[in-house]
């Protein structure tokens, strides 16, 4: 029993390895500890069903009472007995429980905070499934089978979670099943008896059989495989928006696939494609408002030293009622009701939705769509906005600046202010808010005073040529250099009022752009941008752009934050609208601004598009062109160096010196040995490899003279001089191989060189193409020069294995003498 026992606990830790996906969803790891409880107890009472010798299904009941227990003891109801002991009034919270996830799992987007609803939901499921697990690894010993169930728990984030789960959980959760076959099969050989070595030692030692061995090598190179082949494979890895939820957007443009938009960048990915010069269609927009507002779809509303980040939305379905904003309304706020349809294009493809601040109802939108009140944003963790088209109604909401200027300011303890005024202290914004606000009654002058700041007559100037960052430094930078463009103002501005002690944040969308038809606009690239929304108690959200409105095309401006360049209280100045907004009266609604030389492109989110981006076949082609030269060089080279050697030396005469009995005799200095085969083997290679160059057959079993003869034969039988030439390099070969002189005094490149300009002239002219340009007895030495290292690796890592080996464990106790 000890043996079921170890393999029961074995199954309860690879269940829990199992559920490593799951740390995708949640934000904490309260789940993984609830779970680990659960667990505990199941297999606890498993271990005491098979200690009593219980039957198949005696085991299976008392794990399900451990699974029960635990969750009484973890989700009280509080009419328990003893605090775990459950009555009627457990299962119907138990119950409640399961009715409020169904609702949760609509409400809340990834990653999901700690909610009682969803950790119930997850705990009890991987208690379940560690009881499956059980039965079927001890129970019925079919461990392989106990694969599904585990794979049923990693199914739960990949389902819910888009942007695709990290790689390291999975690798965990397949070592723990691993670790439960490996298990498995330890227990199935130790039920034989006891184990000998294969010395023969009758030792208590398990050694893994080849097969098993071999088994677990695959095993580790198929998790391997299933983790790398995701991140090689180019079609199989998300696009932008993909790139921009990792936080890392660097304006590629390429395609993304949704994903959790808690986990957006958005200021990455603007800053990446402000210098996209092509016009991407993005949007097109349907309103029965004379004059809208910026359509929005991102909100940034978290401060950390190193900027604005975008936080996990939550919220309810689309299709259930949304607030109303007209119940908030009070006197000198004037809300009106409008509606509109929205087509969103293939180019634009985000988890995100563009709408209109305030909607009230939406249609043609699935519950898979989510809105957040407090962002004012709709998401999704299942879907993208490629292709959508919806309709809803929104409220526009006007302000004067009388009542503005009358909100009261918002309690210490309000959660609005705690939240949005958290703000890292840089001393030089600190001291110039002090400077902007002295002497301000209330917040809305003093949004005023900082919203003023950012004026032409203050030195700030439009351009894209900036840094893009919003962390304190970056702000430091745009304040001391006072050039930038949306991102910057927009972030500099709620960074400001939120240093002043008033909520702010950046909001993303699109301006309204001078390409309308009626009541339709049709936005671009060219209309993505970014402005700051403060908080005012008793009202909510207001709007502020202080980008300069002539670098902006579309932009809207109103009579609470007018445009800072241009003159204030004046209704009838040219290109002021009835709703307050500013344009530039040389513009028609369908002409572009004379300003627009340096516009704000924004964002290109879904990068279907037509960008503009460098031909990449001029790199292929000059990459092609590079390696025929190398290899065309390299072949020369080769050649050069074995010509230097192909004229073996003769024996040389230096002349005559006196003889010992007054006579003379010649001195004469004999020819090394060593050089005249070195030379008549790089004659004999340089002659194989023009041979490989010229598609001639090369065997390499037959002697150097049985070569040459076949050559003379086959090849040359018509030139004698070819004839007379090859049938040299093969006696200078068979010479220097086998006998004790080689052959000396003969000129080997003039033989060479008759060899190959017959081969060339019988060779087609694709053939003498490839041979200079493509040299295949090049290629063909690169090959080989590639296995000789795979062997030598291969060679080294075994010797390498076998001396590791020699301190394997198991070897060590199989050597120990027998007691």
């Amino acid at each position: 029993m000890t043996a079921h026992r170890n393999l029961g606990f074995v199954a309860a830790a690879a269940t829990l390895l199992a559920a490593a996906p799951l740390s995708a969803i949640f934000q904490r790891w309260t789940w993984l500890i609830e779970a680990a409880i659960v667990v505990a107890v199941v297999a606890g009472a498993a271990a005491l069903s098979r200690l009593v010798r219980a039957p198949l299904w005696g085991q299976v009941l008392a794990m399900l009472a451990g699974l029960t227990l635990g969750l009484t003891w973890i989700f009280p109801g509080g009419a328990e007995l003893l605090a775990f002991v459950p009555t009627p009034a457990t299962f119907a919270h138990f119950a409640e429980l399961l009715g409020d996830s169904v609702q949760d799992m609509r409400s809340y987007g990834v990653e999901v905070p700690d909610v009682d609803s969803l950790l119930f939901l997850t705990v009890l499921g991987i208690g379940g499934v560690a009881v499956v697990v059980d039965v079927l690894t001890v129970g019925l010993r079919r461990p392989a089978l106990a694969g599904l169930p585990m794979l049923a728990i990693y199914s739960v984030p990949v389902a819910v979670y888009v942007d695709s789960v990290p790689a390291t959980p999975f690798v965990v959760g397949a070592a723990g099943y691993l670790w439960l076959l490996v298990t498995d099969n330890v227990d199935r050989v130790r039920r034989f008896g006891r184990r000998f070595t294969g010395e023969g030692r009758d030792v208590d030692v398990w050694e893994a059989s080849p097969l098993a061995a071999a088994g677990r090598r695959l095993a580790v190179v198929g998790v391997a495989v299933a983790v790398a082949v995701p991140l090689a494979v180019p079609g199989m890895t998300g696009g932008l928006m993909n790139t921009v939820a990792n936080g890392t957007g660097d304006g590629t443009g390429r395609p993304g696939q949704g994903g959790s938009p808690g986990r957006i960048d958005l200021f990455a990915a603007l800053s990446g494609q402000l210098s996209q010069s092509e016009v991407t269609e993005l949007v097109k927009v349907t309103t029965n408002e004379p004059a809208p507002f910026y359509l929005r779809f991102g909100v940034a509303d978290e401060l950390r030293p190193d900027g604005f980040r975008v936080r996990v939305p939550n919220g309810r379905s689309v299709t259930r009622n949304l607030p109303d904003p007209t119940e908030r309304g009070g006197r000198g706020i004037e809300q009106r009701r409008y509606r509109a349809t929205v087509e969103v294009t293939k180019n634009l493809n985000m988890p995100l939705l563009p709408v209109y601040a305030e909607p009230v109802k939406t249609e043609d939108l699935s519950g898979s769509w989510f809105y957040d009140p407090n962002l004012q944003i709709i998401f999704s963790n299942r879907e993208n906005s490629r292709g959508k088209r919806y309709a809803f109604d929104y409220v526009r909401s006007t302000y004067s600046p009388a009542v503005l200027r009358a909100a009261p300011s918002l309690p210490a303890d309000d959660p609005v202010l705690r939240g949005q005024t958290v703000t890292p202290s840089v001393q030089a914004v600190d001291k110039l808010v002090a400077q902007l606000v002295k002497d301000r009654q209330n917040d809305y002058d003093k949004v005023r005073a900082i919203y003023n700041y950012f004026s032409v007559e203050n030195g700030f100037t439009y351009s894209l040529s900036t840094k893009g960052g919003t962390s304190g430094d970056d702000i430091t930078d745009f304040l001391a250099t006072k050039v930038g463009f949306c991102q910057q103002y927009a972030a500099a501005l709620a960074w400001l009022v939120r240093a002043a002690g008033i909520p702010a944040r950046v909001a993303f969308g699109f301006t309204n752009g001078s390409n309308s038809d009626g009541d339709t606009y049709v936005l671009t690239n060219r209309n993505l941008h970014a402005w700051t929304e403060v908080y005012f108690g008793g009202i909510g959200w207001v709007p502020f752009d202080a980008t300069p409105a002539a670098a902006i095309p579309g932009s809207v401006h109103s009579a609470w934050a007018p445009d800072t360049n241009a003159v204030e209280d004046t209704p009838s100045a040219p290109g002021v609208g009835p709703t307050g907004g500013a344009t530039d009266p040389s513009t028609g609604p369908n002409q572009r601004d004379p300003h627009e030389k340096d516009p704000d492109q924004g964002l290109n989110v879904g990068a279907g598009g037509p960008n503009q981006q460098s031909p990449v076949w001029p790199w292929w082609l000059g990459g092609a062109l590079a390696l025929l030269a190398l290899l065309a060089v390299r072949r020369s080279a080769l050649r050069r160096r074995r010509r230097a050697r192909a004229v073996t030396p003769a024996a040389t005469v230096l002349g005559a010196v006196p003889g010992p009995r007054g006579g003379t005799r010649e001195v004469t200095v004999g020819v090394d040995a060593e050089r005249a085969r070195a030379d008549a083997h790089a004659a004999w290679d340089e002659l194989l490899d023009t041979l490989v160059d010229y598609e001639v057959r090369v065997d390499r079993t037959e002697t150097p003279r049985a070569t040459a003869e076949r050559l003379a034969r086959e090849s040359l039988a018509e030139d004698t001089g070819a004839v007379t030439g090859v049938r040299l390099l093969g006696r200078a070969e068979e010479r220097a191989r086998y006998a004790r002189d080689p052959l000396t005094g003969e000129a080997l490149h003039p033989a060479l060189r008759a060899v190959r300009s017959t081969l060339a002239a019988r060779a087609d002219r694709r053939t003498r193409i490839m041979a200079t340009v493509l040299p295949p007895s090049v290629l063909l030495r690169w090959r080989t020069a590639v296995a000789d290292r795979s062997t030598r690796l291969v060679t080294t890592t075994g010797r390498l294995r076998d001396r590791l080996l020699r301190w394997n464990p198991r070897r060590l106790l199989a050597g120990r003498p027998a007691r």
